[in-house]
C-alpha cells in the first residue's frame, strides 16, 4: 500500500508548534513523522515532559528497549508532577517484567490525577496478574465510581467477579456491558459462559447460535475455554483459538534458542504452569513428575501460580531436580531464563486456562515446544511444534483443526496418578443426603458442562426409574436452584437432584463414589479428571463421543480401562444404554466387576507405564526436532 504524502509543515523552532504538530501526526498515526519532532524539540529541551512523554508513547507500542526506559527515567525525575509521564514509566516496567516497580509508579500517577482511568485500568489487570484480585477489584470499581459505563472496567469487574464466583453479580455486569455495547470483545461468551456456571439456560440457544456463527464469521465473540462448552465441534474450536491468539498473542523480536545443540549427559524438560499446587492438574501430573527416569532426564519446573503450601505442592517441589517460582517474573524475563538454564523440550501445562503465559513460548526459549494436559485444544498459534494427545481424543481426521502437529500416547492421553487411592471407609447414603434406596445416577462434572438437551436425558432416566436420584455437584445456591426448577419443569420432583458437598481429602471424596450406580458424563465438554476418578473408585462412566477434543476424554478413558462398551454416540443411544444398565441389576455389576478387574491389568492407572510411554513420546518428539534443525542447517 502506497505511503500518503504528508503535507509538508513550515520551517519553525518553537517547541509549543513542534509539540502540536507532532501530536497532530500521532494522532493521525503517522509514527515516526511525530518521533522525529519529538525529538527534535528534545534535542532542545531534554527535559520536556510533554516530548519525553510522547515519544516514550510512541516506543511503548514496540517490544521496550533500552530508549524507552532512559526516557522515562529521566522524565519521572525532570518532570516528578507530571502524571503522564508516571504512567508511560509503569507501562515500560510492566513491559520489563518489574512488576512491584510498575505498580509504584502507577500508584504515583494516579495520587496526582486520582481520577487518571488508563492508569487504574492497567494497574488492575496488573493486580490480578500478581494474583492480588481484591486490590484489583478496587482499581475498576474506582472507575466505574465516575464513569459507571466504562466498557473496560465493567468487563474487567465481571470477569474477577466469576473469580470470586459471584455469577450473579458478574452475570449482572456483562448484562450491563452488552447493553452499552452489544459488539464488546468477547462480550457475548462472557455472559453465555457464566450463565452457564449457574445452569440459566433461558437464553441458551439464542446465545450459542450468536457466538457459533459469530465464530465462524471470524469475529472475536468468544474466548477458547468458554466456546468447548458451547460447541462440540473441533473446527468451531480451531477458529476460535486461531482469532484469539491473532488478536492477543504477539511474535516477539527475536528468538533466544536458535539452532543451538548444548549436549547435555540428561535431557532438561521443563514444565511451566500456574497449576503445580492442589488442582486437578497438579493432582494428575504429581506421579509422572516423581517417575521419570532421572538417568535420563534433568526435570525442571518453572511454577507461575501460587504457592499454596499443600501436601500436593510439597510433593512437585521435592519430585523435581529444579523448582522455580516465577511469578514474580515477566514473560520474557522467564523465556530468557529457560534458555539460561539451557532447557531442550519445554512443555506448556495451561493454554488458554487462569493465569497461564502462553507468551513466554513465542520468545522461543527451547528447540522442542510442546503443549499437553491444561487446555484440550489447539492454541491456534506458531509457538508450539506438538501437541501431545492420543488417537481417541485427536483421531487423524481431525488433524486439520490444529496448528500443532500432533503426537500421540499409545493409551489414554490423560494421566493418573497410582498412589492416590479411595479412603476405605465408604459413608453411609444418609451421610451423603442420598435415599437409603433406589438407584443413584452420578455427575460430578463443573455446572457449567451441563446443558439443557442432556438434562433433558437426565430427567428421562429419573421419570423411567422409579425412586432414582441424580447426584451432582454445584458450587452454588444459584445453580442448584436453576436445575431443580429445570427438573420440575421437566416433571421429576426437585428433591430427586442431590447435591454433594465439598470434601477437604480427595481419598474420601473418591470413597463416597461407592455409593453410585452410574457415572452420567456431560457431552460438549466431558468430565476429565472427574471420569479418571469415577473409574479409579469403580464406578462404571457412561459417555457421549464428540467431535471435538475435549469431548472425547472419557471415551479415552474407558479405552485405557478396557470398557469402551460404555461409549456411546448419540443422546439417544446414550438414554437406551443407561437405562438398560440401571434396570439390569446383573449387567451393572458385571461392569462393576469388570472395572475391579481391569484396574491392575490395563494402562489407565498404572503410573509407572504412562511415565513410560510419555518419556518414550518427548524422545520421539525430541529425535524428530533434531532431524528436522538437521535438514534445515544443510
Amino acid at each position: 500500500m502506497p505511503t500518503l504524502a504528508l503535507p509538508e509543515a513550515p520551517v519553525v523552532t518553537d517547541p509549543n508548534a513542534l509539540l502540536i504538530r507532532g501530536i497532530e501526526l500521532q494522532t493521525a498515526g503517522h509514527a515516526a513523522e511525530a518521533s522525529a519532532l519529538f525529538r527534535a524539540v528534545l534535542a532542545d529541551h531534554p527535559d520536556n515532559a510533554i516530548a519525553l512523554y510522547s515519544l516514550a508513547a510512541l516506543l511503548m507500542k514496540q517490544p521496550v528497549g533500552a530508549e524507552a526506559l532512559a526516557l522515562v527515567e529521566h522524565g519521572v525525575q525532570v518532570a516528578p508532577g507530571f502524571s503522564p509521564l508516571w504512567f508511560a514509566h509503569a507501562m515500560v516496567m510492566q513491559g520489563l517484567g518489574r512488576k512491584e516497580e510498575a505498580l509504584q509508579s502507577y500508584d504515583r500517577a494516579v495520587q496526582l490525577k486520582p481520577n487518571y482511568t488508563e492508569a487504574l485500568i492497567n494497574s488492575g489487570a496488573l493486580l490480578r496478574e500478581m494474583h492480588r484480585h481484591r486490590e484489583a477489584l478496587l482499581r475498576f470499581n474506582e472507575v466505574l465510581g465516575f464513569n459507571p459505563n466504562h466498557e473496560a472496567a465493567l468487563g474487567n469487574c465481571g470477569i474477577l467477579l466469576t473469580e470470586f464466583k459471584r455469577s450473579d453479580r458478574a452475570i449482572a455486569m456483562f448484562e450491563r456491558l452488552l447493553a452499552l455495547n452489544p459488539n464488546y470483545t468477547y462480550g457475548p461468551g462472557l455472559l453465555c459462559y457464566e450463565r452457564l456456571h449457574i445452569c440459566d439456560w433461558r437464553h441458551f440457544d439464542r446465545d450459542a447460535a450468536t457466538i457459533i456463527d459469530g465464530i465462524r464469521a471470524g469475529r472475536r465473540v468468544c474466548k477458547t475455554l468458554g466456546l468447548m462448552a458451547i460447541s462440540g465441534r473441533a473446527s468451531d474450536h480451531f477458529l476460535a483459538a486461531r482469532i484469539f491468539a491473532n488478536h492477543w498473542l504477539q511474535k516477539p523480536p527475536r528468538r533466544l534458542w536458535n539452532g543451538e545443540r548444548y549436549g547435555h549427559a540428561r535431557l532438561r524438560i521443563a514444565y511451566v504452569s500456574p497449576d503445580l499446587r492442589e488442582h486437578p492438574v497438579g493432582h494428575l501430573m504429581a506421579g509422572v513428575f516423581e517417575r521419570h527416569d532421572k538417568t535420563r532426564f534433568e526435570t525442571y519446573a518453572f511454577s507461575l501460580g501460587i504457592d499454596d503450601n499443600s501436601r500436593l505442592r510439597a510433593r512437585m517441589q521435592t519430585a523435581f531436580d529444579h523448582f522455580i517460582d516465577v511469578r514474580g517474573l515477566g514473560s520474557q524475563q522467564i523465556a530468557e531464563l529457560m534458555r539460561e538454564h539451557e532447557i531442550d523440550i519445554a512443555i506448556d501445562l495451561a493454554g488458554y486456562t487462569t493465569d497461564s503465559r502462553i507468551e513466554v513460548f513465542g520468545w522461543r526459549p527451547a528447540p522442542l515446544q510442546i503443549t499437553y494436559l491444561g487446555y484440550p485444544g489447539t492454541l491456534g498459534c506458531d509457538y508450539f511444534d506438538y501437541i501431545l494427545a492420543d488417537r481417541h481424543v485427536i483421531p487423524p481426521e481431525h488433524e486439520v483443526f490444529y496448528s500443532e502437529r500432533v503426537a500421540c500416547l499409545p493409551n489414554a492421553y490423560l494421566p493418573t496418578d497410582a498412589s492416590i487411592v479411595p479412603a476405605e471407609r465408604t459413608p453411609t447414603r444418609a451421610e451423603c443426603g442420598l435415599p437409603e434406596t433406589g438407584a443413584v445416577f452420578c455427575s460430578f462434572s463443573h455446572d457449567y458442562k451441563i446443558n439443557p438437551a442432556m438434562f433433558a436425558v437426565w430427567m428421562r432416566l429419573l421419570a423411567q426409574t422409579p425412586g432414582s436420584v441424580l447426584w451432582l455437584v454445584s458450587r452454588n445456591e444459584f445453580s442448584q436452584g436453576n436445575l431443580r426448577r429445570e427438573a420440575q419443569a421437566a416433571g421429576i420432583a426437585p428433591e430427586r437432584l442431590v447435591f454433594a458437598q465439598r470434601t477437604p481429602r480427595v481419598e474420601d471424596h473418591l470413597a463416597r463414589y461407592r455409593l453410585a450406580d452410574m457415572f452420567l458424563d456431560t457431552d460438549f465438554y466431558n468430565a476429565h479428571t472427574t471420569a479418571a476418578d469415577a473409574l479409579m473408585a469403580g464406578l462404571p462412566v457412561l459417555t457421549l463421543q464428540g467431535q471435538s477434543f475435549p469431548s472425547r476424554v472419557a471415551a479415552s478413558l474407558l479405552h485405557a480401562i478396557g470398557l469402551p462398551e460404555l461409549i456411546t454416540h448419540s443422546h439417544a443411544e446414550y438414554e437406551t444404554l443407561a437405562l438398560a444398565l440401571v434396570h439390569d441389576a446383573p449387567r451393572l455389576a458385571a461392569f462393576k466387576a469388570k472395572l475391579a478387574q481391569h484396574r491392575s491389568t490395563h494402562p489407565l492407572f498404572d503410573t509407572a507405564r504412562f511415565t513410560r510411554d510419555f518419556e518414550a513420546a518427548c524422545l520421539d518428539m525430541w529425535q524428530a526436532t533434531l532431524s528436522a534443525n538437521a535438514a534445515n542447517a544443510i
